[in-house]
């Protein structure tokens, strides 16, 4: 069976740790899995995804940001994720559309709807069957994050960082049916094990 999930948070969270965790525990069990990341996981995508991390530029603006961000996933989308899902196979996705959402509505302040079309456009209206948000206060996950060499998006003040988990939360009222979130602040195994239950529903009903 094909299934999309999503993961998503603001920085210091532990979501691709999660990510990975999760496609090793589904590979472990002979169930094809497939791990994405954004932006990248294809040629292009990880040459976009290089510059609006680490470029120097100083004035790009937040247009610019969204439309190259949904070029890289335009491309994810068309290449390896419509795919893989035709096959049959899981894809996970380390941050997607609401990501988008979050850093460049919420937190730099593009309209709303600008960014929803934007992102159907690109993603030609995939939506995840599962989008896990691991929620953590902005002040931890920084502090988490202090420890590496920071990017573009890690190295803005803590209001921007606590409009994007305002945003994320007004996400997940929005739609809870397609959300599941967690309290990050918990150990590693624990918020595994949270998403394993919820993973592991469909599979279960598979096999009745």
């Amino acid at each position: 069976m094909a299934l999309f999930i999503t993961f998503e948070g603001g920085e210091g969270s532990g979501k691709s740790v999660q990510a990975r965790a999760l496609c090793r525990r589904l590979s472990k069990l002979a169930i094809p899995a497939l791990l994405t990341h954004e932006p990248g996981s294809t040629p292009s995508g990880n040459r976009i995804g290089r510059w609006l991390k680490w470029t120097k530029v100083k004035d790009i603006s937040p247009l610019t940001e969204l439309l190259l961000f949904n070029a890289s996933r335009a491309q994810l989308v068309s290449e390896i994720i419509r795919p893989n899902l035709g096959k049959g196979n899981f894809v996970i996705c380390d941050r997607y559309t609401d990501s988008t959402i979050a850093y460049q509505s919420y937190g730099r302040g593009l309209d709303l709807e600008v960014v929803k079309i934007i992102n159907n456009i690109a993603t030609q209206g995939l939506k995840p069957d599962l989008t896990v948000l691991l929620d953590i206060p902005v002040a931890v996950g920084l502090a988490r994050k202090r420890l590496n060499k920071q990017d573009r998006f890690e190295q803005e003040d803590s209001t921007f960082h606590q409009r994007v988990r305002e945003g994320y939360l007004k996400l997940t009222a929005s739609d809870p049916e397609r959300w599941l979130v967690i309290d990050a602040s918990q150990s590693k195994a624990k918020i595994g094990e949270i998403i394993w239950q919820e993973v592991s529903r469909p599979l279960s009903r598979q096999g009745d």
